[in-house]
């Protein structure tokens, strides 16, 4: 019986008092029993979290409570066993480190393209109004080799804060195309595709949701390999169970 319930979130948003929200959500989280982490920084919340449903739905509706997290949206799975084996909550300078600090998401995100429409997009080689589509994936390496998609762009990242690097050094390969950046959850692509539009770039989205949402929506269509995720799971396949073969599924990552 799949009795825990993963969740991943994020939400870019101003928040002032970091270290006091992590005070209250590292004791809300503890009492309600949830393992996982949790980051604050001065540019919003990033979350991963598991336990029992009702737990981990008392600790949503507290902090949509919030008005800065009011419309929250959460991935939801769920899994046999506990995937994480502690709780961190942890104050940091920037939830996904980018070290740009003109990149500022919570004054408004980079056009989100969905699912459906970037499998369309896909299936026929151009976007709507004919450019050839250029996908971006803007992970590390490690998680490129376990799998991505067909034909994406890969600057060989050892982390995310070489991303602005890269892209001076490759932003030729994008001219005259559909860009879309891509992660795993959502949290990364969303201030990679910021970057590429201050950097001149015209026709730049963000893939809503990241691979998990994909998945969700398109199953494995051009997509190869698996997705690596941060937590015991390691590598999902395209119905967000474990590749390996044991008995969790879920979904989790940035």
């Amino acid at each position: 019986m799949n009795s825990v319930l993963n969740i991943s979130a994020y939400r870019f948003v101003g928040i002032a008092d970091p270290a006091a929200l992590r005070g209250r959500l590292a004791q809300r989280a503890a009492a309600l029993g949830l393992l996982g982490t949790i980051l604050i920084a001065g540019e919003g919340i990033n979350l991963f979290l598991a336990g029992a449903p009702g737990a981990v739905a008392a600790f949503l509706e507290d902090l949509r409570a919030d008005a800065r997290f009011a419309g929250l949206e959460a991935k939801e799975s769920r899994s046999r066993r506990q995937p994480f084996r502690k709780l961190l909550v942890k104050v940091k300078r920037e939830i996904i480190r980018m070290n740009h600090p003109a990149i500022q998401p919570a004054a408004g995100r980079a056009p989100a393209l969905d699912a459906a429409t970037l499998k369309r997009w896909l299936d026929q080689g151009y976007d709507d109004e004919g450019r050839p589509v250029a996908m971006v994936d803007t992970r590390n390496a490690f998680e490129v080799d376990h799998g991505t998609f067909e034909g994406a762009l890969d600057w060989r990242l050892h982390k995310f804060s070489e991303f602005p690097a890269a892209l001076q050094a490759h932003a030729g390969e994008l001219a005259g195309k559909a860009v879309v950046s891509f992660c795993t959850g959502g949290i990364r692509c969303e201030k990679a595709a910021l970057l590429m539009r201050e950097t001149g770039l015209d026709h730049v989205w963000q893939l809503d949701g990241g691979i998990l949402k994909y998945f969700e929506t398109a199953g494995a269509a051009h997509f190869r390999g698996h997705c690596f995720v941060f937590d015991e799971r390691e590598l999902l396949d395209a119905t967000l169970a474990p590749a390996h073969g044991d008995q969790d599924s879920g979904s989790g990552g940035l």
